[in-house]
């Protein structure tokens, strides 16, 4: 791919050696039973898993993986029927690879554009996972996109590095809750607390929850019963390679065990 002309470090880094392509899992809407965003999952071109990729990825290539995957998320959804539904696309980045967010969102605004996708669909996730070691530089990013219009995310919340250390340091517009705080969380009383307690707080810092991992009917009817409308797992949909996946699961009965 070509190469930003935005700043020096842009300009000097490492090629990737390697194609790029993604799966796409949804993220549903209870109050709808509609899509509310599909989220990209990088793969290889033959559907090789996300790990083999990211073994490859360097300090060196980061950058340049990081634009693949964004103009690769927006090309596939795309031709996979994106721009046929309202659903926003929802994009996993590393703010390790942004040298100077204004720079590096060039490509990611000119392939939204030239696709026909509005960039107010765009959704960005960060995970806690990756280790932040310039608070203020993720700070500017956020703040920047959030001028922007892009909608933001902080993924798999709770099991990464500083847990509420980022909510109080990074306030998304949205968190993704993380499987293991989700499973078994209709049985599971400490789990369910808090969880309960996540959402009245991000309620109160004007943070939307989505809870990711639900693979049980249990589990929905409990997140729903939190008052937790946007939710994701396999039990609603599974990754679907270079598709836009549909619900397989009819969630009039999470509603029914909610009221039960």
């Amino acid at each position: 791919m070509q190469k930003s002309a935005g700043c020096k470090n842009c300009r000097n880094a490492d090629r990737l050696s390697f194609d790029l392509s993604m799966a796409f899992q949804p993220i549903f809407d209870l109050r709808t039973g509609q899509a509310w965003a599909y989220e990209a999952l990088v793969r290889g071109t033959d559907n090789r898993p996300a790990d083999e990729i990211l073994s490859a990825v360097t300090p060196e290539n980061r950058y340049s993986f990081d634009q693949a995957c964004r103009v690769t998320a927006i090309e596939k959804s795309v031709a996979a029927g994106i721009l046929e539904t309202d659903a926003k696309l929802s994009i996993n980045f590393l703010p390790n690879a942004i040298y100077s967010p204004e720079a590096c969102i060039r490509l990611t605004l000119q392939s939204a554009a030239e696709q026909g996708l509005a960039s107010s669909r765009l959704m960005f996730e960060f995970t806690e996972n990756e280790k932040m070691t310039n608070t203020s530089h993720i700070k500017d990013i956020l703040k920047f996109y959030k001028k922007m219009g892009f909608a933001t995310a902080l993924d798999d919340f709770g099991a990464g590095y500083a847990g509420l250390q980022l909510l109080a340091d990074f306030q998304t517009d949205f968190i993704k809750l993380d499987m293991a705080l989700i499973r078994n969380i209709d049985t599971d009383m400490p789990r369910r607390m808090i969880v309960e307690s996540i959402v009245k707080l991000c309620r109160r810092m004007d943070i939307a929850v989505i809870a990711e991992g639900i693979e049980t009917p249990g589990e929905l009817a409990a997140i729903r019963d939190m008052g937790i409308d946007l939710v994701q797992g396999y039990l609603l949909a599974r990754p679907s390679f270079e598709k836009l996946p549909v619900l397989r699961y009819d969630l009039a009965v999470a509603a029914d065990k909610a009221v039960a």
